[in-house]
């Protein structure tokens, strides 16, 4: 009982250290880390989003090196940005901080790059409130992975956000049912030098920064290449 109290013990304080240096990641180095892992999923159109679903999709939210772990209760927690379709072409990114938990036995822990696919205007509705529970608020699934996905249309019919994950190499279709995200007004003051809304952001309301252009610049890419 000691043994495992202490491992339990160990598992929180390697959790708060790890949560603790993603504080301390600087927005702009997130944005460049987000629109590395978009590449880098395109990069191989065998393994990474169909076409049709990403051609399909409102917004686009990335979350690089989002944390996974525990001894017994799961937890996780990441930041990171998404961008919605304007008339403009991409928006503007906004900031958020996804956070839940899950129950199961997992020993040990991992850095997850997660993307979030909100596929159509009640998503993004939930998006621009700032404050949503997936699975509870807006409805979520494991999103298709392949080059195409003509023959899969449940993605289409019954999720508002479709949801990634990519460790050690492996990339799937994730859920996450009971994931808390809320902006991070840290991360916001620190990008744009002030307080800016989400739906300031996401509608096209203030142009882009130059530091966001390496992300918008991914997403353009995606967004073309799923067009053709």
């Amino acid at each position: 009982m000691k043994r495992f109290l202490g491992l339990c013990l160990l598992a929180a304080t390697l959790s708060t250290l790890c949560f603790a240096a993603d504080e301390g990641t600087k927005a702009s180095e997130r944005v460049e880390a987000a629109a590395q892992v978009l590449n880098d999923i395109q990069g191989a159109p065998d393994k990474g989003i169909p076409q049709e679903v990403l051609g399909s999709a409102e917004c686009v939210a990335v979350v690089p090196s989002m944390l996974k772990g525990g001894f017994v209760v799961g937890a996780k927690y990441g930041r990171g940005l998404a961008s919605c379709r304007t008339p403009k072409g991409w928006s503007a990114p906004a900031f958020f901080v996804v956070t839940g938990g899950s129950f199961g036995f997992q020993i040990g822990g991992q850095a997850v790059d997660l993307v979030m696919l909100i596929m159509n205007k009640d998503g993004m509705k939930h998006l621009l409130s700032s404050e949503f529970a997936l699975g509870a608020d807006a409805s979520v699934a494991a999103g298709p992975v392949g080059r195409h996905a003509e023959g899969n249309t449940d993605w289409k019919m019954r999720a508002q956000v479709l949801t990634y994950s990519r460790a050690r190499g492996l990339f799937a279709g994730v859920s996450l049912n009971g994931a808390q995200i809320k902006q991070d007004k840290d991360s916001t003051r620190e990008f744009y030098g002030r307080m800016v809304p989400f739906r300031t952001s996401l509608v096209g309301e203030i142009e882009p920064p130059p530091g966001a252009n390496a992300f918008l610049t991914a997403l353009a890419r995606w967004a073309q290449e799923a067009a053709k």
